[in-house]
């Protein structure tokens, strides 16, 4: 699933290209997750102002409204000056005056949905109960600490949840908590102020190398230049079960957790 980094890669790969762009044509594919919210032909004529991210979610922002896309489980953006003709997979293109932005899904959790201002109610909806970007300085240690003393759920499932801090995905969770050397399972209400401070630095760390990285391609991941991500090949437990620890020569383990598979170790993440 592309997570926070992949988003933001591919925000960065389109959004100087894509800026300034008129819209001349829509073409929907199979249906998406939710709609898109207006007949697509009331696209036509507008312009894109910019390209933002928050959270797993690209906001293009066009003179008149704004269009929310998120890649959901297996999902991918390209852009191109031309497109070959649309697959089974292709279900959105937006034909601009700069090229054709594309959106795959094999799955088609996806999503491509119009609002007419960031505070509208469709935005809202998707929007409204994100937590802090983990960029930004927004991502302080009092509120994340305070954030924590009041769930008493697994650390993990915590920073998963995204109400905290937004954009936290598998991969990364795993790995931030192995830079901060806390065991998963460990109870969020339970970490000490110092502790929380590592594991914030971690977070931010992990996000940080992953977009320079250009994402993790564990599947079918590529930005919209079509290129794959690297950061998996230096994860330190990340699908990595009996492999040995990069710091301490330990068998990484792996359990369930929330249906999804954590990776840990269990000398260097001791609690």
């Amino acid at each position: 699933m592309p997570e926070l980094p992949e988003v933001e890669v591919t925000r960065l790969s389109l959004a100087d290209r894509i800026a300034g762009a008129t819209i001349q044509s829509v073409r929907m594919g199979k249906p998406l997750r939710w709609p898109l919210g207006l007949q697509p032909e009331r696209l036509v004529g507008r312009t894109v102002s910019r390209v933002r991210r928050r959270g797993k979610y690209l906001l293009l922002d066009l003179d008149e409204g704004l269009l929310l896309l998120h890649l959901g489980m297996s999902g991918s953006l390209s852009f191109a000056d031309f497109q070959p003709a649309a697959g089974a997979h292709d279900h959105f293109d937006l034909n601009t005056s700069r090229g054709v932005l594309r959106l795959s899904d094999p799955r088609r959790f996806g999503a491509v949905v119009y609002a007419a201002a960031e505070d509208s109610a469709e935005a809202v909806k998707l929007l409204g109960r994100l937590g802090v970007e983990p960029l930004t300085e927004a991502f302080d240690l009092a509120s994340f600490h305070a954030g924590l003393k009041r769930r008493n759920a697994p650390v993990k499932q915590v920073l998963l949840a995204g109400d905290l801090v937004v954009g936290v995905g598998n991969i990364y969770a795993s790995e931030a908590l192995f830079l901060a050397g806390i065991r998963p399972t460990m109870r969020a209400s339970g970490i000490s102020r110092p502790r929380a401070e590592k594991l914030r630095i971690a977070v931010r760390d992990v996000l940080a190398r992953a977009v320079a990285k250009g994402g993790s391609t564990l599947r079918d991941f590529s930005n919209a230049d079509g290129q794959a991500g690297y950061f998996q090949l230096e994860a330190m437990v990340y699908d990595r079960a009996g492999q040995p620890c990069r710091v301490c020569g330990t068998g990484v383990k792996s359990i369930r957790q929330g249906q999804r598979a954590t990776y840990f170790c269990p000398h260097c993440q001791k609690s």
